[in-house]
């Protein structure tokens, strides 16, 4: 009856049914543990990469020392996994802490600076980088600069470079615009220059004339060595496009040597609008089906020569065919971080086959992840290792809760057809649902953007590319090199133009990009954390992770910003009618793009009406038209000159450092040089009524922190006001 309040002896045996199944869960947990280790150490390393100043080594290893003999004193007294399991966290999270720092430490390199005239650049090419919007871009490795000392000159330079790139191991003479790396386009975004610095780039320079050669003396043999690797790489990938064409080679020389040079822009807009995009980038799915591929191959060999089959364990040797057939397709990609990742968790798992152990478990992949953040820690605040580690997470633990249906005995043939064909189309579909929305926060918080129908499209292109066009590509790198890849390369020339078909298709659906605005930093963490909870945690109360998963779709959204200036004064955006004018359309784009996606919101361009624009600056007219006058000449403006960007607007923008400022700029928020080399790019919201012209500024540098990577100093406005 409704109100009747359970009796004492109910309430008891409810406690009791209650605390029950809470211990069930517990023990359930017994061999789960261990697998929250590399989730501290994760956390450890995240915890670094977000401080804000660089932390001293010793206090870290010496935390890390205890907290480890700690934890190693409590199991040899046999205390309870009360106390042990604790402490076990806790030594990987200081663990975790001191391998970034020490990873930081070694990886250290001179940054070149911000030079204010333009220098000769003479180095040995390295390797050819995927082009920029600017031209086709090289990495250099330099032997002089002009102006830099020797001990202060980079170890390796990205750089954009006029006409046809050069080869890798051509010596070359370069006259170029030199800048440090970039720094991340708006408060918050990615950081570039962060990921430049554990690559070993330490700028980048813009070529102003054609490419010369040099007389440079022999560089060191580890130079040259990756030199020649390189060399072959790019040589694979210029047959690989003569074979197929442009279109179709493009995404095969991408797909098998990681060059990016003949990929068409609108070929990549297609994909990363159909939810494909992450096709081009050679990652776990590639070591997974070129690992997975000679695996097979090797084992049905084996099995088909009776002598040898009965002589050696097929799997076994088929083990080690995919070890060496991931190794040397770590080799070809050029061995990017996001390769490099994949092949230690493909090479853990062909491990285990040697050692008799089950190769996809949650185990292995734990492993996987300890020695990945041990070798490469930096990649804890990367999308590629969220992302990958996040989806196989899902996978295995949707193939650890998948039912075993027993063996159908005498069933007939197209019965089994049947079923094992609705199997197969159910896993794959639940497969892909499952990985979509493991992946799904890092995808919003990262890339501000969803493929609507990126599940239709994978599941559509899924067979082709992992049965069709990774294999065929994979002998027709093969054998190219002897001559013999024509037909294999072929046959993936047609695997990859069915992609992009149903790549376009599935992009000219209505409504078939989605741009979400980022959520506040600290929920990313939460939401991980809500997957892993979700895929570590055996039994029903893994779906209290559910609700902390979906935090970055759920959490509300910081206020946008009415202002944004980028890195160097050079471009600006402000909100109006919800949409994002850009003050110079087409310049800087990327960082515009960048911004806005983050904020969610649309970027269009300033109207011709009501502005008055120079070669140098643009101000409105009259006042109320924009809130920025901005001036992105590399020399100050004069006097009269400034009191008339002053007089139109209440903010003003000035590239150069300004030391004379007219009456008229008197009650405004001006920002100079100076700033922007402190401070990076700049987010405002007004405070108070417009006519207070009081400003509330969030800088780059104050995001990112005084680090290794960010030689900034702290910028000068923070809170200012007319």
């Amino acid at each position: 009856m409704a109100g009747v309040i359970p009796s004492a002896p109910a309430m008891h045996s409810l406690r009791s049914r209650f605390g029950g199944f809470l211990g069930a869960q517990v023990v359930a947990q017994t061999l789960r543990w261990r697998l929250w280790a590399p989730v501290a150490m994760g956390g450890g390393c995240a915890v670094y990469f977000f401080l804000k100043s660089e932390p001293a080594a010793a206090p870290l290893l010496l935390f890390a020392v205890a907290t480890a003999a700690a934890w190693l004193g409590a199991r040899r007294l046999r205390a309870s996994r009360v106390w042990t399991l604790p402490l076990m966290l806790l030594a990987c999270f200081t663990f975790g802490l001191a391998v970034a720092k020490l990873r930081t430490d070694a990886v250290t390199a001179p940054i070149a600076p911000a030079m204010s005239e333009p220098t000769v650049v003479e180095g040995w090419v390295v390797d050819v980088d995927s082009p920029g919007a600017a031209g086709p871009r090289v990495v250099i490795a330099p032997v002089r600069i002009r102006g830099l000392a020797p001990e202060d000159t980079p170890v390796r330079l990205r750089a954009t470079v006029r006409g046809v790139a050069p080869e890798p191991g051509e010596a070359i003479r370069l006259f170029a615009i030199l800048n440090p790396p970039p720094a991340p386009a708006s408060p918050g975004a990615y950081d570039f220059g962060r990921n430049a610095f554990f690559q070993g780039l330490g700028g980048v320079a813009f070529g102003l004339g054609e490419v010369r050669p040099a007389y440079l003396p022999e560089p060191p043999w580890r130079l040259r060595a990756a030199m020649a690797v390189n060399g072959l790489r790019y040589d694979l990938a210029r047959r690989i496009v003569a074979r197929q064409g442009e279109r179709a080679g493009g995404i095969a020389a991408a797909m098998t040597t990681g060059h990016e040079a003949w990929l068409d822009p609108d070929d990549v807009d297609v994909m990363r609008d159909s939810g494909l995009a992450h096709i081009l980038s050679i990652s776990g799915l590639h070591m997974a089906v070129v690992g997975g591929f000679a695996f097979f191959l090797v084992r049905l060999l084996v099995a088909a020569w009776p002598w040898l089959a009965l002589r050696v364990p097929g799997k076994k040797v088929a083990a080690w065919g995919g070890l060496l057939a991931v190794g040397t397709y770590l080799v070809v990609s050029g061995a990017p971080p996001p390769a490099e990742r994949a092949a230690i968790t493909a090479s853990i798992a062909f491990l285990a086959v040697l050692l008799d152990r089950q190769a996809i478990t949650m185990h292995a992949l734990a492993v996987a992840a300890f020695v990945v953040l041990l070798l490469q820690p930096e990649a804890i605040v990367t999308p590629g290792f969220q992302m990958s580690f996040a989806a196989t997470a899902a996978l295995v633990a949707l193939v650890e809760a998948w039912p075993v249906r027993p063996r159908e005995i005498s069933a007939p043939l197209p019965i089994l057809i049947v079923q094992r064909s609705a199997a197969w189309v159910g896993a794959a579909v639940l497969a892909s649902l499952v990985a979509g929305a493991a992946t799904g926060p890092f995808a919003m918080q990262h890339f501000n953007r969803t493929a609507m129908y990126g599940l239709a499209a994978n599941l559509a292109t899924a067979p082709v590319s992992d049965f069709l066009i990774m294999p065929a590509l994979a002998l027709g790198a093969l054998l190219e090199p002897l001559g013999l890849g024509a037909p294999f390369l072929w046959l993936a020339a047609r695997g990859i133009e069915l992609m992009l078909a149903i790549g376009a298709w599935t992009a000219a659906l209505p409504g078939a990009v989605r741009t979400v605005a980022s959520a506040p930093d600290y929920v990313l963490p939460i939401a991980f954390l809500g997957v892993l909870f979700c895929c570590l945690w055996r039994g029903p109360l893994r779906w209290l992770g559910l609700p902390f998963a979906a935090a970055v779709m759920l959490w509300p959204r910081a206020p946008t910003p009415d202002l944004w200036i980028g890195d160097g004064g050079t471009n600006a955006a402000w909100i109006e009618a919800g949409e994002a004018v850009v003050a110079r359309p087409g310049v800087r784009q990327f960082a515009v793009d960048v911004w806005s996606r983050r904020r969610g919101v649309t970027p269009v361009g300033r109207p011709d009406e009501g502005w008055t624009c120079t070669r140098f600056s643009c101000a409105p007219s009259p006042p109320s038209a924009g809130p920025l006058a901005l001036w992105w000449g590399k020399r100050a403006p004069s006097v009269e000159q400034m009191d008339a960007l002053c007089a139109a607007a209440p903010v003003v923008s000035v590239r150069a450092p300004v030391h004379v400022l007219p009456a008229s700029c008197e009650g405004r928020l001006m920002l100079d040089g100076i700033d922007y080399a402190r401070g990076g790019a700049v987010e405002l919201w007004r405070e108070g009524p417009p006519s207070a012209n009081r400003w509330r500024a969030v800088w780059s540098s104050q995001v990112r922190g005084d680090r290794p990577w960010s030689p900034r100093g702290v910028p000068a406005v923070s809170d200012s006001g007319g």
